[in-house]
This record gives C-alpha cells, sequence and structure tokens, in this order.
C-alpha cells in the first residue's frame, strides 16, 4: 500500500471534518432544526483494477485514486464523504450467491430466473461461496490498510421482497396468494442470509468507517442499516404489512439504531406501516418517490428523515419549502443551498 495515501486519508484535518458532519446529521437525527439545510454529496473513486479477479489490489487502487481527491472531503458547509464501495454484480450480488445465473450484458448485470419452484430455497454455504469470499476478501484488504478517514460502502445486499423477484420473478408474488407458505419460506431464507452478511460486516468493519450501499449519498450516523424497497411498489399495503414488513425489520434491527429504506417508485401506501416500525428510521427517495416528498413528511413520524434526491419538478426549492429544512438530507451538488 502506498505510504503516502495512507497519510492522506487518515489526515486529522479530514477525520476533523468528517466528524464535524456526522455530529450535525446525528442532530439532525435527534430531532434538532438544522441552522442551515444538510447537503450531502460523498466523493467515491475506483480504479481499473478487476474488482472480481483482484480485490485486495481493486482496493488499494480504489484508495490511491481517492487520495488525489481527498482535499475536496474538507468542506464544513456540504458533506463530502470520502467512500469507496465495492459493488460486484449490482443488485444481483446476493442472487450470485444463490446460485442464479448471472451476468453482464450491455452496460448492466442481468439475472436468470431460477427454475425450481418457490418454497425450495436453500440457505447457501458461505464458506465455499466464490461470490461472498471476494467480497470478504475486500472488506478486510480496506481494514488491512489502516486508512482512518474514508468510508467502506457495502454490496447491494438489497432486501428479501427484491431478491425474491429477481430470482422469481411474477411467480413469487402470486405464491403469496396462492401458496403463501412457500412464499414465506423463501423469503425467510433470503432475509435470514442478507442478515447474516450485515452481521459479519458490523463485526469486521469499524463502526466509524461502516456505511451501507451508495454510501456516498445515504450516509447515515453510525450504527445505521439499509435496505432497498423498490420492490414493494408492486405491492398492496396488506400484503407488504403481511409478508414483508416483519422481514425489514427483522433486517433493520440488526443494527442498533434501526435504519433507512430506499424507495424508487409509488410507495405511499405503506407509509401506515412504516410510521409503526420504530426501525425505520430513515427513508431515501428517488425517481418518481421524490414527487411524494410532501406526503412522506406530512405522514411519516417526527423522527423519521427523509433524503432528497431532487428532479426536474422536484426541485431543491420545493423541498426546502415543503420541509423548511426540518428531516431533511438535500443529496447532490447543492453548495448554495447549506451556506
Amino acid at each position: 500500500m502506498n505510504p503516502e495515501t495512507i497519510d492522506i486519508l487518515s489526515s486529522d484535518d479530514l477525520i476533523e471534518i468528517r466528524e464535524y458532519h456526522f455530529s450535525r446529521l446525528t442532530e439532525l437525527y435527534s430531532g434538532k432544526k438544522p441552522e442551515r439545510v444538510f447537503c450531502l454529496n460523498g466523493i467515491g473513486a475506483g480504479t481499473s483494477v478487476d474488482a472480481y479477479k483482484e480485490p485486495e489490489k481493486w482496493v488499494e487502487g480504489a484508495l490511491d485514486n481517492l487520495a488525489t481527491v481527498a482535499e475536496k472531503g474538507i468542506d464544513r458547509k456540504l458533506f463530502r464523504p470520502l467512500v469507496i464501495e465495492y459493488g460486484v454484480y449490482g443488485v444481483h450480488f446476493i442472487d450470485r450467491i444463490f446460485r442464479a445465473n448471472v451476468y453482464f450484458h450491455g452496460d448492466q448485470w442481468w439475472v436468470d430466473l431460477l427454475e425450481n419452484p418457490v418454497g425450495t430455497l436453500e440457505y447457501p454455504d458461505l464458506e465455499k461461496d466464490e461470490t461472498w469470499n471476494l467480497a470478504k476478501r475486500a472488506a478486510k484488504a480496506f481494514v488491512d490498510t489502516g486508512v482512518k478517514a474514508p468510508l467502506f460502502g457495502l454490496p447491494t445486499l438489497s432486501s428479501a421482497l427484491n431478491i425474491g423477484v429477481n430470482l422469481y420473478g411474477e411467480k413469487l408474488l402470486i405464491s403469496m396468494l396462492t401458496d403463501p407458505e412457500a412464499a414465506r419460506h423463501d423469503l425467510q431464507i433470503i432475509n435470514d442470509l442478507i442478515c447474516d452478511l450485515h452481521r459479519w460486516y458490523l463485526e469486521n468493519i469499524p463502526l466509524q468507517q461502516l456505511q451501507m450501499v451508495v454510501a456516498g449519498h445515504r450516509t447515515q450516523p453510525r450504527g445505521y442499516g439499509q435496505l432497498c424497497g423498490c420492490t414493494c411498489h408492486l405491492l398492496s399495503a396488506g400484503l407488504y404489512r403481511d409478508f414483508i414488513a416483519p422481514l425489514d425489520d427483522q433486517l433493520l434491527s440488526v443494527y442498533p439504531n434501526g435504519g433507512m429504506i430506499h424507495l424508487c417508485g409509488i410507495h405511499t401506501q405503506h407509509i401506515p406501516v412504516w410510521r409503526e416500525m420504530k426501525s425505520v428510521r430513515a427513508i431515501q427517495v428517488n425517481d418518481r418517490a421524490s414527487e411524494d416528498l410532501e406526503t412522506y413528511f406530512n405522514e411519516l413520524r417526527d423522527d423519521q428523515i427523509i433524503y432528497l434526491n431532487t428532479t426536474p419538478t422536484m426541485t431543491p426549492d420545493r423541498g426546502i419549502e415543503i420541509t423548511n429544512g426540518r428531516r431533511l438530507v438535500l443529496v447532490g451538488e447543492f453548495p448554495e443551498y447549506c451556506q
């Protein structure tokens, strides 16, 4: 590891500014209205090293590249956490651990549906799993470098429903109505795996540097988890409450402070459930979900934070007007809003 990289990415200045912003973020989560809008736009770095063949060298290369832009992180107005994120196989990371056929096509990862019926999924042998062992090697390599300032973002561990639909498609949704015990069996197996992987990261990455997927733009105070709620827009409020909410609560409860649900579609039918779930401390909205900011702000609890990725119609000005800066993290390059 380049000694200069270690020095740069362990500097007192970078750590001090990171802790300053974490303190502000913690105050926001505690219910305090910030003196200025909380703006977040992390700085990530990768490398041309093949992450699938040499995860240790990938980590070193990503950190070397991050060191070249580290000065941009020293900003007392806009939180710019430094991040590396080992995001192998994209949103199909968990699918591959379940031995689904995951492949790269065009410009993204795809997966073929499993042929076995819903209800027959088995917990994988993690000790022998190539995908999980790659991820562990990357995590351990990061810790071994000893760098202190950067955050480490997890692969996409996703959620039980997202992965279930990745693996089975509409068969899973139909089975919730026609064979609910089969659906519950496989969803629980998926959730158990995801929870176990989160626990491994909690045990092996320093908590002060551990963040979830998309770490630079969904940064939370320490001790908070995250799950992907994309697919819950396909479910009625009743189906979500009966099948998925207990699993999501179980997953977020792995973390001492609960955590965040990522949303990108039409999900407002689930607000009454999320209001009741103490483990749901934040939601992150982008694309179509951002258009419902006012509904989320008015109908969620007062201790639930909203991370807003703006759109052409849900602009920073409109987001601030709706929230008055309360419970809001404005995501993006908006230095003019956090003066």
